[in-house]
């Protein structure tokens, strides 16, 4: 199978779900700047878990993504000095252009969850 999930791959996807948990609960408790730490340290360390050290670095070095490496690392920065709505602006910016290589994983992925793949497959078909 391509995607085989190992017990550290699927650790890595436990984190990142932690991280958007808690990046979510953080803005919907009035952008908590504890809570959106948290989540940013939890989504770190799951991608980098997920993808590997070595490929996360590729990942945040490569010359094509410095644009989003830039705005997600900046909007850390101003969740840090306490600006957490200009810093999840630019965090989901630099998201988009980083992972935008993935997306058609991510949509083959999210057809094998039961319900999640049954409602992308009804409104978009493959």
């Amino acid at each position: 199978m391509a995607y085989e999930l190992t017990e550290i791959k699927k650790a890595g996807i436990g984190l990142i779900g932690f991280g958007i948990f808690f990046t979510f609960l953080g803005v919907v408790l009035f952008f908590d700047r504890g809570l959106l730490a948290l989540g940013n340290i939890f989504f770190l360390t799951g991608i980098a878990i997920l993808l590997g050290w070595r490929s996360t670095w590729t990942l945040f070095t490569n010359r094509a993504n410095y644009k989003g490496t830039a705005s997600f690392l900046l909007g850390l920065f101003f969740i840090f000095v306490r600006w957490p709505i200009v810093g999840i602006i630019l965090q989901i910016y630099g998201c988009f252009f980083l992972f935008s290589g993935f997306w058609s994983s991510i949509k083959v992925f999210l057809y094998h969850i039961p319900v999640v793949g049954w409602i992308i497959q009804f409104i978009s078909p493959p």
